[in-house]
């Protein structure tokens, strides 16, 4: 809550899509948090709002619809500058490449910004693109970024070659208390039969068809099922590919839910097939739930798990995949050892009033260190 005393500082926050996803929830996750102390204008390039209703009533936020044509920088620049000029937020915060186009708008420096770097999309899976470093460089270069993952970091400093000063490291975190309590109603019912799951944004970088892939080979010689929990534009042809693999009976699509501790509550290893991620808030919830995590070896994920399921985050292939998750279906004293330690590594180090602090620290301008 805002004191008496205190003036309401106004905060313009930028993302490619208001879809539901990692940023869009850290946002709601936050903003929430800190109820009125902070009046939001929320902008997405793609006028989609869709996370919004995470966002609690009595929150002071604006909905910003965008006029904004891809390819013509010049023009959204000189629009995007008036909105600022006019709105004049206390403080500027874009996310990700596709608002890099606000930094350029708020040059030369108009108001304090913030730009938060979650990760890259699946044109950039395997090497930065020249262009865009560059332009990160120059319009990023008296603005203060902000990375959730050590590969990040490294990237902003090395590849880019921004100010490492200005260049600081906040991991995400997660309510340990939401996922880690006992009697959740799990969303898909037990009946005794192992559970593999997944919550995930149906997006091509996701590679869930390597993850149907490797459940097929999980599935030979046992029962077993897969929950996958999350909607999006590849839904369709996963089904199909679930369809094509003899999969119908044994995999469950549940679209979307906000509930994801049910997802979680109801399956027995967490599985992500990324090909590109940094630090996916997804395995810190399933952390939390005590599950054990397989993935493959993308971004910060080999060092947000327990030392114990370091063995478990593989390279991205669907045998490896399969492989390291049917030991841990096979052996439930492992499969509960992993999940517990686990637990413990998320409570310690990614509990989520640290984040929140370290925002709240950010959005009201105090200095920052750079953590190394």
């Amino acid at each position: 809550m805002t004191g008496s005393g205190d003036k309401q500082k106004t905060l313009l926050s930028v993302f490619s899509t208001f879809a539901v996803g990692g940023p869009q929830v850290r946002f709601a996750q936050i903003a929430n948090h800190f109820g009125r102390r902070y009046r939001h204008v929320v902008a997405a390039m793609d006028n989609v709002f869709d996370c919004a209703a995470q966002l609690k009533p009595n929150l002071d936020v604006q909905l910003l619809s965008l006029e904004f044509h891809k390819g013509k920088t010049f023009d959204n620049r000189r629009r995007f500058r008036k909105l600022l000029e006019s709105i004049r937020p206390d403080c500027l915060v874009t996310n990700n490449w596709g608002t890099i186009e606000w930094g350029f708008a708020n040059w030369p420096h108009l108001v304090r910004h913030i730009h938060i770097e979650d990760g890259f999309g699946p044109e950039e899976v395997d090497r930065q693109l020249p262009r865009r470093a560059l332009t990160r460089r120059i319009v990023l270069c008296g603005s203060t970024i902000v990375v959730p993952s050590r590969q990040l970091q490294l990237m902003a400093t090395q590849v880019w070659k921004l100010n490492c000063q200005r260049v600081l490291y906040v991991p995400n975190g997660v309510d340990c208390a939401r996922f880690s309590k006992s009697g959740i109603e799990p969303l898909v019912a037990r009946d005794g039969t192992p559970t593999i799951g997944t919550v995930a944004a149906l997006r091509r970088e996701k590679n869930l068809s390597r993850l149907l892939d490797a459940f097929r080979m999980i599935r030979e010689g046992r029962s077993c099922r897969l929950v996958i929990a999350g909607d999006g534009p590849e839904r369709s042809a996963l089904e199909t590919h679930a369809n094509n693999l003899g999969l119908a009976n044994d995999v469950v699509f549940t679209g979307y839910t906000r509930d994801t501790e049910r997802v979680y509550s109801g399956i027995d290893v967490f599985m992500l097939s990324s090909d590109t991620e940094q630090m996916p808030t997804s395995v810190l919830e399933a952390m939390a739930a005590g599950l054990p995590i397989v993935s493959t070896s993308v971004g910060d994920v080999a060092a947000m798990v327990a030392q114990e399921n370091s063995s478990f985050v593989v390279p991205k292939e669907a045998t490896a995949l399969a492989r390291a998750a049917t030991k841990l279906l096979e052996d439930d004293k492992l499969r509960l050892s992993v999940g517990r330690a686990n637990q413990v590594r998320v409570a310690t180090e990614f509990a989520q009033d640290r984040m929140i602090a370290t925002y709240g620290s950010l959005f009201d301008g105090a200095p920052q260190v750079a953590r190394h």
